[in-house]
């Protein structure tokens, strides 16, 4: 097993393009490392860079203790699962498993030997004599997941191995696959541009935007304090309330109502960001009439509007939702208060 070390590392493409630009990243041995972020970030192309399908264009990538940034893919004892998984359609699932054994020349019975161990591992070992097209999309991604398994690599790559399911056969392989990752002690860098995906598999999450780590952190640190309102917008199911403030008599005020106090001069604008989450409704706080109530599931997502236009999301539990048209008050729970800057940064 092995830790990822990146260095300055940077990949600009012929273009002038700066996919991946100037990063410091330390991945612990055993570690789940999200990469999250929107298309375009830059996330799939660092992941390619640490397994040398892109090539570095400044900067160092070490694995272990050892300088790969030069070294070819192969030698660089990662294992990569990609999107559209690559299967071979001609061959079977046990030929698709060894297919990586049999690069390496490996004898004919040890590849036999891996591809059934793994496959069992793996509840596959029904359908070793299927090809790719018999498979459901869960089946072929745990082939892709065997096939890289078997190579035993120190370092497990995922480019979105969950988005070409359906959600729920997403949220089974969600589960299948943050308890294989914890069994094989395996670090593991997971590349996804969905927000759920990053907060429930990861240890430590890396938000991208245009080839830069906008915040690292583990998924509770990101959710709750977001350092940036590009963050702040990225994070949750529900998105968080951004609402145009300012700071008068000592205290931050948002649509009329005085909030907090806060140690700003009088006059500074700010970002308040608020979870819906962490909302209550009732008689105090910010009042506003209820415009939209949207049914989750065991919770509902109350919006209110107030009178000078503000639009405030609230999360209720199941039959606590308010009628539409009724006059109520949105109060921030203590310390759930965040304050963003002009600049859209997080204050203190």
């Amino acid at each position: 097993m092995a830790g990822i070390e990146l260095t300055g590392l940077s990949t600009v493409y012929p273009n002038g393009v700066r996919a991946v630009d100037s990063l410091d990243v330390s991945i612990k041995d055993g570690e789940f490392f999200a990469l999250l972020g929107p298309s375009g970030c830059g996330k799939t192309t660092l992941l390619r860079t640490i397994a040398g399908l892109e090539p570095a264009t400044s900067g160092t990538v070490s694995i272990g203790a050892r300088d790969v940034t030069r070294v070819e893919p192969g030698q660089r004892r990662v294992a990569m699962v990609f999107q559209d998984y690559a299967l071979f359609p001609h061959m079977s699932v046990a030929e698709n498993i060894a297919y990586p054994l049999r690069v390496r020349r490996a004898p004919r019975p040890r590849q036999r030997e891996v591809a059934a161990r793994t496959a069992a591992d793996l509840g596959l070992d029904g359908l070793l004599e299927r090809r790719p097209g018999q498979l459901s999309g869960g089946q072929q991604q745990r082939v892709a997941l065997a096939r890289a398994i078997a190579v035993s690599a120190d370092v497990l790559l995922l480019d979105e191995p969950l988005s070409n399911l359906d959600a729920r056969l997403r949220l089974e392989a969600r589960t299948f696959l943050k308890r294989l990752q914890r069994e094989l002690g395996l670090t593991t860098v997971f590349v996804t541009h969905d927000q759920a995906e990053a907060l429930a598999l990861a240890d430590r999450i890396a938000v991208m935007e245009a080839g830069r780590i906008r915040q690292l952190g583990s998924p509770r640190e990101i959710f709750q304090r977001p350092g940036s309102t590009f963050v702040a917008n990225f994070i949750g199911s529900t998105p968080m309330n951004l609402l145009p403030g300012a700071v008068r008599s000592g205290a931050v005020e948002v649509a009329g109502t005085s909030l907090t106090e806060v140690d700003l001069p009088d006059g500074t604008e700010v970002v308040v960001g608020i979870r819906p989450e962490y909302l209550t409704l009732g008689e105090e706080g910010i009042p506003g009439t209820v415009s939209i109530v949207e049914n989750l599931g065991i919770t509902s997502l109350v919006t209110l509007e107030c009178a000078d236009g503000t639009l405030i999301g609230v999360t209720v539990q199941e039959h606590a939702e308010p009628r539409i048209g009724a006059q109520v008050s949105a109060a921030p729970q203590p310390g759930r208060l965040l304050l963003y800057g002009q600049d859209g940064v997080l204050l203190g």
